[in-house]
């Protein structure tokens, strides 16, 4: 199949989907991570999404895609989407000017996700966390966590809680490949206000910036990305 991965610098799902034989290529704004500038389009993945489109990889070559693609699968930034950002919506937290710049960014990211939603394309999938879409756009077809991937409890890279949302067209929902418990909490503290707190692998990723941080947590898991590659690419 021809596979558009879009927003996908860190080529993990394009690599499994390489594996399998798949025609596959990252497209994002930025450098590839994954070490392969020939799957790689470093460019505005918008006009590449309906198809018949010519591109250039990293390598300097060219590629056409004659028709639509058999299937893109979409990570859309969520700074300004996820859950997590919610409190800097408040007054509390932003004034009022600040405030409206966010949900001005906001706009902006949900339109970009609604691209992905409505594209020519049989076969669709677009991942994100738990935040603002599922109620602006429609409710996730499925929400996963990175450890019903893993390999065992000692797969210190996998088994790890991060609730992810999948809206899919035309594909199947992802099987968990294993029956694993649910991680138990990294740690947990006390806040000010007297209520336990806990801590998810989410808040120990380290980085000497919050953009950089950010970056990590965005990476798609690799039990996530063999079984996106094994499960939908034999659709």
């Amino acid at each position: 199949m021809r596979i558009l991965l879009a927003c996908e610098e860190s080529q993990r799902v394009t690599i499994e989907l390489r594996k399998l034989g798949h025609e596959a290529f990252s497209c994002d704004l930025f450098s590839c991570s994954g070490n392969h500038p020939e799957w790689h389009i470093q460019a505005d993945v918008l006009p590449l999404i309906n198809g018949d489109c010519v591109f250039t990889t990293m390598d300097g070559q060219a590629h056409e895609i004659s028709g639509k693609w058999d299937m893109i699968i979409a990570f859309p930034p969520c700074t300004y989407l996820t859950i997590a950002g919610t409190r800097h919506f408040s007054p509390k937290c932003n004034t009022p000017e600040k405030i409206a710049e966010r949900e001005k960014l906001r706009k902006q990211a949900a339109d970009f996700f609604l691209r992905f939603a409505n594209a020519d394309c049989e076969k669709i999938a677009i991942e994100n966390p738990v935040g603002y879409m599922s109620k602006h756009y429609k409710p996730p077809t499925q929400i996963i966590e990175p450890y019903y991937f893993a390999e065992s409890v000692d797969d210190k890279e996998n088994y790890v809680t991060k609730r992810t949302c999948l809206w899919l067209k035309g594909l199947p929902k992802l099987k968990p490949t294993n029956n694993l418990p649910r991680p138990k909490p990294i740690r947990s503290y006390t806040n000010i206000h007297g209520k336990t707190k806990y801590v998810d692998w989410c808040m120990t990723v380290g980085g000497k910036n919050q953009a950089e941080r950010a970056k990590k947590r965005s990476k798609t898991f690799m039990g996530v990305a063999r079984a996106m590659a094994e499960q939908w690419g034999k659709e």
